[in-house]
């Protein structure tokens, strides 16, 4: 029963993709970051070499997944309480991102630790259009888009915190598969939401940014409804996507059209300077 660690996501997936497969709400995120490093190379995230890991039980089966792309912490996907011990003594953890009682398990062996974040995944449950809908209608972003997205992309790391050097990135990789819906108001654009590539049947919804001076309209409520309806008829069998629980107007949001709470996760960091 011990940890097995790659810098090989094609080694990963074969040993771990089926387990993350079998509960993808859960592995939501090990799915789409070891997705983007096949798609787009082990340093789709930064310079550093990712280390993707997994632990079998005593019935030879995957019961935990690990996956780090430096300079992030390392993200873990579903893990069995007895994995917790074997992976905290054998690899030195900067930090976690994982379901809130594996991270509290862990950050209880890191005396001074600091949780900067708490998310909460959703579920889209019976998808409830906002109405009266607001003005306006969406469409699908395009290369012609580009500026404008990639400047969203930046403003919304500032908002929450997160690096902007990506943006470029992203939205290339987004506008490629259609992965990014533009709410218009007057042939003006005042609010984007993206989605995920589907992976083991999930959707996840990301990046719903409205201009702050487009917000309070019903922008954000109306695309963000808008790509749900989309992935779910394209053949999603889920439909998700994560709120920061410091935010209760998004969270209040997100329920009013028909997202039901999954579980929280919490981003910790082991050893703050």
């Amino acid at each position: 029963m011990t940890w097995t660690f790659t810098d090989d996501v094609g080694v990963f997936l074969d040993a771990a993709g089926a387990s993350l497969a079998a509960r993808p709400a859960e592995n939501t995120l090990v799915l789409t970051v070891t997705a983007t490093l096949r798609h787009s190379g082990p340093h789709a995230y930064g310079e550093g070499t990712p280390l993707l890991g997994w632990w079998r039980g005593a019935d030879g089966q995957v019961a935990g997944t690990l996956v780090r792309t430096p300079p992030f912490v390392p993200i873990l996907g579903t893990v069995a309480p007895e994995a917790i011990g074997p992976l905290a003594e054998g690899l030195a953890l900067p930090g976690i991102n994982a379901d809130r009682a594996t991270a509290e398990a862990l950050a209880a062996r890191w005396p001074g630790h600091r949780v900067d974040e708490e998310h909460r995944l959703y579920r889209l449950g019976e998808l409830v259009p906002p109405s009266p809908a607001p003005a306006g209608r969406p469409r699908t972003a395009t290369g012609a888009d580009r500026a404008l997205l990639i400047d969203w992309f930046r403003a919304f790391g500032e908002q929450t915190g997160q690096s902007g050097d990506r943006a470029e990135r992203i939205v290339d990789d987004r506008t490629s598969h259609g992965g990014l819906t533009l709410w218009e108001d007057d042939g003006v654009p005042v609010s984007m939401a993206g989605v995920s590539r589907r992976i083991a049947g999930t959707v996840r919804v990301t990046t719903v940014y409205t201009p702050p001076e487009h917000r309070g309209r019903g922008y954000a409520a109306a695309v963000t409804a808008e790509v749900s309806r989309a992935a779910r008829e394209a053949g999603a069998e889920e439909v998700l996507l994560f709120t920061d629980l410091a935010n209760p107007t998004s969270n209040g949001v997100y329920r009013r059209i028909g997202y039901e709470a999954v579980s929280d996760r919490l981003l910790i960091t082991a050893e703050p300077k």
